[in-house]
């Protein structure tokens, strides 16, 4: 029997866990099986995507459907059971249903609703028989004898993992039943032995894998647990970065000094906040302290070696666009590296979507049903958000600009009011339309910005994040000294003595000019970056070595010179 297992991923370094797990349920019940793995994206050529399923002959299909590709499934499942009048196809994973009531029904299609791993001897039986049912249904978290073998192979890590992210499951279920997402459908929560969490990872690193992502719900749900998980890591210090979704209000003092001393680049963490509104929060049941959150990224974020990437949901129950934008300034305050602005989506299935009707709200008809309006909110001014987080988005989520919000979020700046307002730069003069480089940035950023009192210190505050980004040279916008960078820097080749400890020796000079670029800045500009002068202006040496902090950015000192 020739089996293809097909992922249809969002982009091509993304990988789908669910085809493993499937490949080897498939093989253990079904021994004549002959399985293929195929990966694709959802953004390949149809006509060609569509030939190369066809192609061979195979007996039967199996489809992962997820919110982001299910109306691609949907397509290919109709026109793969027109073009070939034997195949069978078996549609999996949270969208399936979606799609089962989309095609319609067919005497070759099956659904199949859940957890493979705890599929009934029946649905093999049937699969070998090609007699399968039009649904079949599993819940590994209420099955009994429960166990989660290890999904992968030394020949995958070659033919199906290569240049993608590893995502990896160390257990399975979610602690708490936020009404919009999935996962609160399905009460349960289950652990794999940290012995065979420890020998799996092995099994993982020995590949080198650039990307690990961990896929649990909520990583940091047991303390203890993660705390070792954490440590096994740190000791084995991989050439990886590893990534885990967790609880904000989750952490103990233990887990904080560990952290702290964890290789920057290591971890990343992704934190639901999702709204800062008590109101919103009891709504969709996320039991959260949003001042404990904020303590825990900002605590977080004083060791500057984990990158931490914080979420908030636009179009929740009773948040309003004074409360949306309030949880806006609220997370800017706990300065995460990354803000996801995401929309909201009534997914099937959800609590929240069985609301809709009493919260009034309206929605796309199709895929990911991304919310449009609802009782607190109308169109108008979620399409307003909507923008605001998009020029977010564009201007935060990069290393572009750290001590320009640094220092507008320690003056108490209204951050929400300050996007709202460039976004409508952006959109007077089409950026949401196309791509913004990091020069057309720093001009709309000083265009939104010109007629502000503290101007000139913004202006040399993106000046100096520039430069730590590792240019060598000012955009115009920046040019706004007397001295050029070009001319600065062959002046400094008279200036400067022989050798200057911990920067260069006299063998170096010359090479350490030609490769550093030189700027001046006021002594206010370098007080707010935390480099302390009493010169002013005061010359600021960018070498071209970066930083060891999870930003990457280069290494900006002071230089004092004697004349």
């Amino acid at each position: 029997m020739k089996i293809r297992l097909i992922g249809l991923n969002a982009r091509y370094s993304h990988s789908c866990l669910a085809l493993f797990y499937l490949r080897n349920e498939l093989e253990k019940h079904v021994p004549e099986a002959v399985c293929e793995i195929c990966q694709f994206t959802i953004n390949d050529p149809y006509y060609a995507l569509l030939q190369r399923l066809a192609a061979g002959e195979p007996d039967c299909l199996f489809f992962s459907s997820l919110i982001w590709n299910s109306d691609l499934v949907e397509r290919l499942v109709i026109d793969l059971l027109s073009v070939d009048e034997r195949l069978r196809i078996v549609v999996g994973g949270p969208q399936a249903e979606i799609v089962g009531c989309s095609c319609g029904a067919h005497d070759r299609l099956t659904i199949f609703c859940g957890d493979i791993e705890a599929a009934d001897p029946s649905f093999y039986i049937d699969l070998q028989r090609d007699n399968l049912r039009a649904t079949y249904r599993a819940s590994f978290l209420q099955s009994t004898g429960r166990a989660l073998d290890y999904p992968y192979r030394d020949e995958d890590f070659t033919l199906h993992l290569a240049n993608r992210a590893v995502y990896y499951e160390s257990s399975r279920g979610c602690p708490f039943f936020c009404s919009y997402c999935l996962s609160s459908s399905e009460k349960g929560l289950f652990h794999k032995d940290l012995a065979q969490v420890f020998s799996e990872l092995d099994h993982i690193l020995s590949h080198s894998p650039e990307t690990v992502r961990f896929v649990d719900r909520t990583f940091n749900d047991n303390t203890d647990r993660a705390l070792a998980i954490w440590c096994y890591l740190a000791d084995r210090d991989p050439d990886a970065l590893f990534h885990f979704e967790i609880a904000p209000d989750r952490f103990t003092e233990q887990m904080f000094d560990f952290l702290a001393q964890v290789r920057p680049g290591l971890f990343q963490f992704e934190i639901g906040i999702q709204s800062t509104h008590p109101d919103t929060l009891e709504a969709i049941r996320r039991p959260i302290d949003s001042l404990a959150a904020g303590e825990t990224i900002k605590r977080l974020r004083r060791s500057e070696n984990i990158h931490l990437h914080a979420d908030l949901i636009l179009g929740l129950p009773h948040e309003t666009k004074e409360t949306f934008r309030g949880s806006i300034n609220d997370i800017f305050a706990m300065r995460p590296h990354y803000i996801q602005m995401g929309l909201l989506k009534l997914l099937p299935g959800t609590e929240i979507r069985r609301q809709a009707q009493a919260w009034e709200y309206k929605a796309a008809a199709e895929p990911p049903y991304p919310v449009l309006a609802n009782r607190w909110i109308d169109a108008a001014t979620l399409r307003s958000l909507y923008w605001l987080g998009e020029c977010l988005e564009r201007c935060v989520n990069n290393r572009y600009f750290p001590s320009l919000w640094d220092y507008l979020v320690g003056r108490q700046e209204d951050m929400a009011a300050f996007f709202g307002a460039l976004a409508e730069i952006f959109h007077d003069q089409d950026y949401f339309w196309k791509a913004a480089t990091q020069t057309t940035l720093v001009r709309l950023l000083l265009t939104q910005c010109r007629k502000r009192a503290d101007f000139d210190l913004v202006r040399e505050l993106i000046c100096y994040d520039w430069l730590r980004c590792g240019h060598r040279y000012l955009p115009e916008p920046l040019c706004y000294r007397e001295e050029p960078v070009d001319e600065l820097r062959r002046g400094l080749y008279h200036r400067l003595p022989r050798e200057m400890a911990g920067l260069f020796t006299s063998a170096q000079r010359k090479s350490f000019i030609k490769t550093s670029v030189f700027h001046y800045f006021s002594a206010q500009a370098l007080g707010r970056v935390g480099l302390e002068t009493g010169e002013d202006p005061a010359l600021v040496c960018f070498l071209g070595e970066r930083e060891d902090s999870v930003q990457r950015l280069n290494k900006a000192v002071l230089l004092h010179i004697a004349d």
